[in-house]
């Protein structure tokens, strides 16, 4: 079975609670708003921006949309199933969580599900299993408003035969979801999946002006060492043998995308990307005709959370600066 890279460092993150987080703030977080109001999309909060803050109980997930708002000034909630994995069905916490979505002007963007098994996987019995354990989170995505949910379509085999068993899951998929005005998207996240080619020929296929694409920045590692034990440290020396080129990728993805991933990890004196450009692939995205919501995704605050004295920013800060940099680049766009 294929591992999930958000639910292997959920699993490796269990342990951390009680690391210290705190991080000095950069000068240029502090630099005039450059935020257009002319700006082609929209800026949004992936909820695994915090997950460092989430694993170890400092943050309550009901608690996001006040958090995002107010810290923030960020609308568009962007949840992870990961963080309430246990709730889907609770009406009770979707209640509380919907009203304080609306208390504080929030938009529920989507839900981005993992951890539910394969749906790229070659066997039909276990692959039914892992699109009926999705049902749940379709359900509570119409509860909250929510217009879409993410999956993942990765899976072992050739690419072909990998892809065809995502359509007959993603149709499945948007069968159920139909009746319940729930889109199903696919991120580019782990194995065959990473690569922009492959995901954007399997979205072509199944044809549907439901389905699409959640175009992350950073996730094109198509070959990646193993880890030597089942721990973020063990995970974080681990080397990406074979990248997809990210703009291409990008460009790839972007027709068919219903949603964007601003991947952040570290930051130059400037405030740019270290490893990605993003007046390029801000470029890339007016070009495609995006006008949607860009969902931020800061990944340096869980690699901080575990080595405080790392180069990384907390989760606070990264947001922060990733905001900044979007609004910048988005202005000049």
């Amino acid at each position: 079975m294929t591992l999930n890279r958000r639910s292997f460092l959920s699993t490796a993150a269990m342990g951390a609670a009680g690391i210290g987080l705190a991080a000095a703030i950069p000068d240029y977080l502090f630099a005039a708003d450059t935020k257009d109001k002319d700006a082609f999309f929209k800026i949004a909060l992936s909820q695994f921006s915090l997950a460092s803050q989430f694993w170890t109980k400092k943050l309550d997930p009901l608690d996001f949309p006040a958090k995002t708002k107010k810290d923030f000034g960020i609308t568009g909630l962007d949840y992870c199933s990961m963080f309430f994995a246990d709730k889907a069905k609770d009406m009770q916490f979707l209640g509380e969580l919907k009203k304080r979505s609306a208390d504080n002007g929030c938009y529920n963007l989507r839900i981005m599900v993992d951890g539910e098994g394969v749906l790229g996987e070659l066997d039909t019995a276990e692959r039914t299993k892992a699109i009926e354990k999705h049902y749940k989170w379709i359900d509570a995505a119409a509860y909250l408003g929510c217009p879409m949910i993410r999956v993942n379509v990765e899976g072992e085999g050739k690419p072909e035969e990998v892809a065809k068993a995502a359509e007959d899951s993603l149709r499945k998929l948007l069968e159920y979801g139909s009746s319940r005005k729930v889109d199903v998207i696919v991120e580019n996240h782990v194995g065959i999946s990473c690569n922009g080619a492959w995901l954007a020929g399997v979205i072509k296929s199944v044809n549907s002006k439901h389905c699409g694409t959640l175009a992350d920045f950073g996730n094109f590692c198509i070959n990646r060492t193993k880890p030597e034990a089942q721990t973020i440290e063990a995970y974080m020396k681990t080397k990406c043998l074979e990248e997809y080129d990210r703009y291409k990728g990008i460009a790839e993805l972007m027709p068919y995308a219903k949603g964007v991933h601003a991947k952040t990890h570290k930051f130059d004196a400037d405030g740019n990307d270290t490893e990605t450009d993003f007046a390029k692939m801000f470029g890339i995205m007016k070009k495609s005709g995006f006008n949607g919501w860009i969902s931020i995704e800061y990944e340096g605050g869980l690699f901080k959370m575990y080595a405080p004295d790392s180069p990384y920013l907390d989760d606070d800060a990264g947001v922060l600066a990733t905001k900044k940099l979007v609004e910048k680049v988005g202005k000049l766009a």
